[in-house]
């Protein structure tokens, strides 16, 4: 089935399925954090996530569709989207904190709305902006249930770049790719990321950048990496390529601020207390997505 073809019901189940993997990565990052630089960590995961998608993209799509993928342009989108705002990320974290990137991170809605006005003439109704605004403000809720201090400067810039390249990369996945599945595109430019990211930390090797703390590495961390990189980014690209596919980035973009709420699922299973705060603020952010996808109603005709 095209992904044209997919219902609205799919699509943003398809994406809320990306969210929720997504956060299930999160937890699984924090054993491999320690003992891993940032940047060989994001080169072993894409490099995992890569290694794992190929495989699949042969056997449900042949040779001949490895063989006609347009690779440079692939190389080049997964670089942006995956290898650049990973990155970023990972510099905007580590001089802000965690909570600085969460809180820009709500303002992805805006963003993808903004580059579908300006680059696909998209119009400008209440409904999608009360949409946005409900998604804004339920993600703003449910970070600030972490916030112990919101931080402006060059993180904070590293962090909104991180989130302009993957928004604008997300779009051109699709709009880049026209005529590729969504396994095809995911596994293209999960490829290019890994290429460019693993290109990158051998680099900084050769300049004597630290790399792997080998022996702290266990079955533990090799499982968490495995989650970290096979459902936290490989399966998460697929869902979330394929719904934005169908929805537009703008709207696609509107479930990522539940994706707190999705993470303090997981963290509860793991031990931790329930908080209704969070469950509060995605309860908003659905209410923004179904608004925003919402029509005026169409006056009766005698």
């Amino acid at each position: 089935m095209k992904v044209t073809d997919m219902s609205p019901l799919k699509a943003n189940s398809l994406c809320l399925l990306s969210m929720l993997v997504w956060a299930m990565g999160l937890p699984a990052a924090e054993y491999l954090i320690g003992p891993v630089p940032p940047l060989p960590l994001t080169a072993m995961r894409l490099g995992l996530a890569a290694l794992a998608l190929l495989p699949v993209w042969l056997a449900v799509e042949g040779w001949s569709a490895l063989r006609h993928a347009p690779w440079g342009r692939g190389i080049a989108i997964g670089s942006l989207m995956l290898g650049l705002a990973g990155f970023l990320l990972v510099v905007a974290q580590a001089i802000t904190g965690a909570v600085t990137v969460a809180v820009i991170s709500a303002t992805m809605p805006v963003i993808g709305i903004a580059i579908e006005c300006v680059l696909d003439g998209r119009r400008l109704t209440l409904l999608l902006v009360l949409g946005v605004l409900l998604s804004l403000a339920g993600g703003l809720l449910a970070y600030a249930e972490g916030m112990g201090g919101f931080h402006l400067g060059f993180g904070a810039l590293c962090a909104f770049g991180s989130i302009l390249a993957y928004t604008f990369g997300s779009r051109l996945t699709v709009t880049g790719l026209p005529d590729m599945t969504p396994l095809g595109r995911c596994s293209l430019t999960m490829a290019g990321a890994a290429i460019a990211t693993t290109a990158g930390a051998l680099l900084a090797a050769a300049f004597g950048a630290p790399g792997p703390d080998w022996a702290a590495l266990g079955m533990r961390e090799a499982l968490a990496l495995a989650v970290f990189s096979l459902v936290g980014i490989a399966l998460c690209q697929i869902l979330w390529i394929a719904s934005v596919g169908h929805l537009g980035i703008g709207l696609a973009s509107l479930h990522m601020n539940a994706a707190p709420f999705y993470v303090m699922i997981f963290l509860f299973l793991l031990g931790q207390p329930w908080n209704w705060i969070q469950a509060l603020g995605a309860t908003i952010v659905g209410a923004g997505v179904l608004i925003a996808q919402s029509r005026p109603a169409r006056p009766a005709t005698e």
